[in-house]
């Protein structure tokens, strides 16, 4: 297969690290510089972006928000505060309404502040916490705010103790921590038993593909341009060579008011992304305090 630079959104199997999927891309595609842009744990299944070549450079621009949908399970607390692992505690739920589940979700909604389980990769004194539960220290974590714009009730057994949620939410939120919240709302006890990602960083499931599938050559152009990537990010076209040399050499660009005023989509703060006229990605940039010029923050070297 040949190797181009962008995104390969990779529909991650259950049992299989992020880093795992990463080492399989680099002896497939035969390239080194393969990352990907957010671990998702061994038993979480679906949508886990792999940026290839100098799309690797773009990742902290592409969209940050993830969608998941997720069985929680009632009556159970583990060490890990999913369903793989050590029991320490079981407990009966309560018989409750999907009206009154859904009431209960609303403390999970918005932006809201949560303990990441004790078996994350969150640094703790400068170790992974789940190294640390690895020896069983002793240690606290402190909440985290995060944001959740979107979490519906799909489904609630309630013979079986489980709920079944979508939710929508930012980078760094755990699952796994709503399901052991949720679960001492109720007066009983919680924990995640399924997960799988729908979305991530502006890919969708619908767009990716198994790795076994990509060992059996089943599949072409499976690489996302990167400039694909980055539809979110308003656009700086560079008409002239001389700007283009410019913007190759690090230099700023001025730009043209008159140009400015006839698109409505620039946000000063937030970055640029360059192109020349054939719609060949350049870099990223952003503006400098008076918004006359654009300083280039991510230039790609001239091909």
């Amino acid at each position: 297969m040949e190797t181009k630079d962008g995104f390969l959104v990779i529909n991650k199997e259950k049992g299989c690290t992020s880093h795992d999927c990463v080492k399989q891309i680099r002896r497939l595609l035969n390239t080194k510089k393969v990352g990907h842009t957010g671990t998702l744990d061994p038993e979480v299944t679906g949508t886990l972006p792999i940026a290839i070549g100098s799309a690797t450079r773009f990742i902290q621009y592409l969209p940050q928000g993830k969608t998941y949908i997720g069985k929680i399970k009632l009556g159970i607390k583990t060490n890990t505060d999913d369903i793989h692992g050590k029991v320490i505690n079981q407990k009966s739920w309560p018989k409750i309404t999907n009206k009154q589940l859904d009431l209960s979700l609303n403390q999970f909604r918005g932006i809201i502040k949560q303990i990441p389980p004790k078996v994350s990769s969150v640094h703790v004194n400068g170790e992974r916490a789940y190294k640390k539960s690895l020896k069983n220290e002793n240690f606290e974590l402190s909440p985290r705010k995060v944001i959740v714009d979107e979490l519906i009730l799909m489904k609630w057994d309630q013979i079986n103790g489980i709920i079944e949620i979508k939710i929508k939410c930012s980078a760094g939120t755990y699952i796994r921590s709503i399901a052991r919240d949720l679960g001492k709302i109720l007066n009983s006890e919680g924990c995640l038993l399924q997960l799988k990602r729908i979305s991530a960083c502006g890919f969708h499931e619908k767009n990716s593909i198994k790795i076994s599938d990509i060992e059996k050559n089943k599949t072409t152009n499976i690489i996302i341009p990167t400039i694909s990537a980055l539809n979110h990010i308003s656009t700086l076209v560079l008409n002239r060579e001389e700007e283009i040399n410019f913007w190759q050499t690090g230099r700023a660009i001025k730009v043209d008011i008159n140009y400015l005023s006839k698109i409505k989509t620039f946000d000063y703060i937030k970055p640029i992304k360059v192109i020349d006229i054939r719609k060949n990605l350049l870099g990223i940039g952003f503006f400098n305090k008076e918004h006359t010029n654009i300083n280039p923050k991510l230039v790609l070297n001239a091909k």
